[in-house]
Parts: C-alpha cells; structure tokens; sequence
C-alpha cells in the first residue's frame, strides 16, 4: 500500500470574486495500491492549491482516505469531454460582464431613493431625478425606471442566448457528426504530434492546440476529509447535492456554485464543453500538411493522473 499527502483548495464557480482564504484548505493522506506520481504544487497556501507529495512526520494527525489512483481516463471525463462540442453563444460572455454593473446600478438607485428627502434638502441631486412617472394608477420614481431595464438586460440576454445553445443543441441531435479519425504519435507534456486527421464529409479542420487542467474533485472524497455528512450543510465553495435525475452532466459532484455552464438539453450527452477551473494550453496550432506539431504550455505541468482528489487532464481540442 502506497501513502502520499493531497492537499487541495479546489476554485469555486465564479472564483473570481471569492476569498480563497475564506474556503478550507482539504489535507488529507491518501492510501492507494498504485504508486502516487513524482510530488508537484499548483498555486500556494494563501491562494488556490493543489498539491500532491511525499507523506512525511508531520502528517500523522491527517483523515485517510483509500482511494484508486490510476493513468486511465475516469469514466465521467470520458462522457463530459469526450467527442463533438458546440460553441456556447458569445453573448453569455457580454451578460455576464454586465450583470454586476447592472445590480450596482439598481442598488444606488435604490439607496438614493430612500435618501431622497435629505437629498434634495441638501441640493446634493437636483429633483428631476426623482421626478415621479405615472404608468396607469401607478407612480414610478425615474430613477427607479432607468436602472431597471439596466439591471433586468443581462437577464434578457442569457435567456435569449440559452435559447439559442439550446436550439443548435437539438440541431446537433436530430443530425449527430461521426467521430474523426484521429492518430497521435509522438507525446509528451511539452508537446504532441498529430499525424493523422480525417473529418466527418463537410468538416474541415483548422486548428488545434493541446490544453490540460485539474478536473473537479470528488465529493464524497471531500465531505468524508473534512468531517461532513454527505447530506448535511456543504463546505464554503460547494453547493448543495442534487437529486440524481436532476443533475447537469458537467456538475454532478456538487462542487459547483452557480451556473457554470450556459443551459444543456436534458437528453443526450453533453454537447457544451465546461472549462476546467484549473487550466492551462499551448497556442493554436493551424492544421495544413500533415504532422504537425502542436506545443504544451509553457508553464510546467505534471502528466496524466487521476486520483478522488486531484485529477490531472490533458487533452486535445481541435
């Protein structure tokens, strides 16, 4: 029996704007009947942090966990990031963009509203700004009615942009591609050879590039490190489980908060490739004659692994 320390501070959806401190760091000593791989560190402790190394005196008060630790692809990698993907609808990126100047927007105008008395007595805003609209029986404050439509518009179009992910989802369906045929030969983590590419009748490559990340770490791995039940409170950056038959493809682990993804069709396998939170890529590599040779990134990146806790990814997107 193998023992090796992980250690991790998965991101969260929507990491941006999260405190990593504010989100426990998992430690635990992991028990495996393969060989752990040759010790790395993603990140740092005030940080985000995976990292996977040599057990050694100080970690004898540390949860085990005996978990599998294997080179094969895990089963739900293979039915979320394996085959044809659509392109979400480039007007997700817009709205999200937009949704925290919209709710800014509507909250000062709130707060001016309740302070407008003192407000105009002080002549700080002049009264045209909350000048009442009248719209049938009702009156609106004006101020209210502008940064309504502002806040309500990246709603507006998420909804539109799902609709349409969702029709060219079913498009895809009623007419699915067949699978490339594909040949690798030489591999490493500093570059890939491509040499062999044949696409479906009216599919044309263009270009392709190797990318890597750390996939989403096991839930019940997670809870049972740090002493939680599984249907009990989550941990800070975990969401709440979902019943089995309401789960997304992408975020069955529960590790999730938020919507990570734009809406998937609720048959067939996922067609919306979600991005790992930990990731990195060569450059785009334009696929003309025959090898070619498409460069890893260029920070250095640990092979193939996949464990509960840390799961190392490489693949290639074309």
């Amino acid at each position: 029996m193998f023992r090796s320390v992980q250690r991790v501070r998965y991101p969260p959806f929507d990491h941006e704007n999260s405190d990593p401190e504010g989100i426990p760091l998992v430690e635990v000593l992991l028990e495996s009947e393969s060989p752990p791989p040759p010790e790395f560190k993603i990140g740092n402790d005030k940080s985000w942090i995976l990292e996977w190394r040599a057990e050694n005196e100080n970690d004898a008060g540390l949860p085990i966990i005996t978990k599998e630790v294997t080179y094969t692809t895990l089963p739900f990698l293979m039915r979320t990031r394996n085959g044809w993907y659509i392109e979400p609808d480039p007007m997700h990126k817009i709205a999200r963009k937009t949704i925290f100047p919209g709710v800014l927007i509507l909250v000062v105008a709130l707060l001016m509203h309740a302070l407008e008395p003192a407000l105009i007595n002080i002549g700080f805003i002049p009264d045209l700004l909350f000048t009442p609209i009248s719209i049938g029986p009702l009156d609106y404050p004006l101020m209210i009615l502008i940064a309504f439509p502002v806040f309500v518009t990246p709603i507006l179009v998420r909804v539109f942009a799902n609709i349409k992910d969702i029709r060219r989802q079913n498009e895809y369906i009623s007419n699915p591609l067949t699978n490339p045929e594909i040949e690798i030969g030489e591999l490493c983590t500093e570059f890939v050879d491509l040499t062999k590419i044949k696409m479906p009748k009216g599919i044309e490559a263009k270009r392709a590039r190797v990318q890597v990340g750390v996939a989403i770490p096991e839930r019940e791995a997670l809870l049972s490190a740090m002493g939680r039940k599984r249907f009990g409170q989550p941990s800070p950056g975990m969401s709440t489980e979902l019943p089995e038959r309401r789960i997304s493809t992408a975020d069955e682990h529960g590790t999730g908060v938020g919507e990570s993804m734009p809406m998937t069709v609720g048959r067939g396998r996922l067609l919306l490739l979600e991005p790992m939170r930990v990731q990195d890529f060569g450059e785009w590599t334009k696929v003309r004659d025959l090898p070619i040779r498409m460069l890893g990134p260029s920070k250095p990146w640990p092979g193939t692994i996949y464990s509960a806790m840390i799961a190392v990814h490489w693949e290639i997107v074309i």
